[in-house]
């Protein structure tokens, strides 16, 4: 399975895990890292020092190429975005927000720039500020999402740039990666799939309503507000849509959100909390390592590969 993006990031395989805010920290993106993917630290919200931290424990588990999400949205964006030119970190990845006034200062440290785009144009957009290659998301992923669908977002912006595509949103096994490859992607971001492995520090009843959830389980929030969310239904899912529906003041749902991540992801409140995810929740079934999911997703897609027959 080597590829552009192997070759580009320096790594063994084409997958690469995302960068879930509360989620994605030191141990698990190590852990991928290790297992011969691309483990990603998702710095969110967090203070610069705490990014900074995760990157030197990282460091400790790891010598293998990682990387750092950035949300440029966040108030500690420009702090991080200095950390993680200090510390050298191989690969950054990035979302909410353009990258353009980080890049000068990620390259003159050698590090890959990767911006998450859900659009043709920002993907454009992205090549022509000097993005190593893009991730190209579509809805089916889970947290923010844009509108369209990976089956139709990746032919295009594949089509529309010369640097290599990752695809994102909706892989969840062996066949969704063979099925990105085909429509021209170098690699796959995979977020929900990474949750329910051993390393994640995920709580477990975050874990368990994953692996309990069904093909309808997901639903989207805020399309409202302009901003979009898919998690899985539960109790806090059911009063922010009636509030939506209301015709609820931003203030209103903000309320009801208001640490709602941290409430799924670190104390398991699974009722009140936020439980991002993406739709391929409902193919999940067992909880492994870091490991041995690498090695079966790699094992399984070069069988797809190597044995498809289109036409008899």
């Amino acid at each position: 399975m080597r590829t552009e993006i192997t070759e580009l990031l320096g790594i063994k395989y084409p997958i690469i895990q995302g960068g879930m805010a509360w989620v994605a920290e030191s141990r698990l993106a190590a852990a991928v890292s290790e297992a011969g993917g691309l483990g990603i630290i998702g710095a969110a919200n967090a203070p610069a020092e705490w990014v900074r931290e995760q990157i030197q424990e990282a460091k400790k588990r790891t010598e293998k190429p990682f990387g750092v999400n950035v949300m440029l949205m966040s108030p500690y964006a420009e702090e991080v975005a200095q950390v993680v030119a200090e510390e050298r970190v191989p690969v950054v990845t990035t979302g909410a927000g353009s990258p353009e006034r980080y890049v000068g200062l990620w390259k003159e440290k050698e590090i890959k720039v990767i911006p998450v785009v859900a659009s043709v144009a920002v993907a454009k957009r992205m090549q022509r500020c000097g993005a190593d290659a893009v991730v190209a998301e579509g809805c089916e992923s889970g947290g923010h999402i844009g509108e369209s669908t990976t089956m139709t977002l990746v032919p295009q912006v594949v089509d529309a740039l010369t640097i290599p595509v990752i695809a994102a949103g909706g892989i969840g096994d062996a066949r969704g990666i063979a099925a990105v490859f085909m429509l021209g992607a170098k690699g796959v971001q995979m977020g929900t799939r990474f949750i329910v492995t051993k390393e994640c520090q995920a709580h477990q009843n975050y874990k368990e309503k994953i692996l309990k959830a069904n093909d309808i389980t997901t639903k989207v929030t805020g399309r409202s507000t302009g901003h979009p969310v898919r998690i899985l239904r539960n109790e806090m899912t059911r009063k922010y849509l009636e509030l939506e529906e209301q015709g609820a003041s931003l203030e209103e749902l903000e309320n009801l959100t208001a640490g709602a991540l941290r409430k799924a992801v670190q104390e398991g409140d699974v009722k009140n909390g936020s439980v991002m995810s993406g739709q391929i929740a409902g193919l999940l079934t067992e909880e492994m390592t870091c490991k041995e999911l690498i090695e079966k997703l790699v094992s399984e897609t070069d069988e797809l590969l190597k044995g498809m027959k289109i036409y008899e």
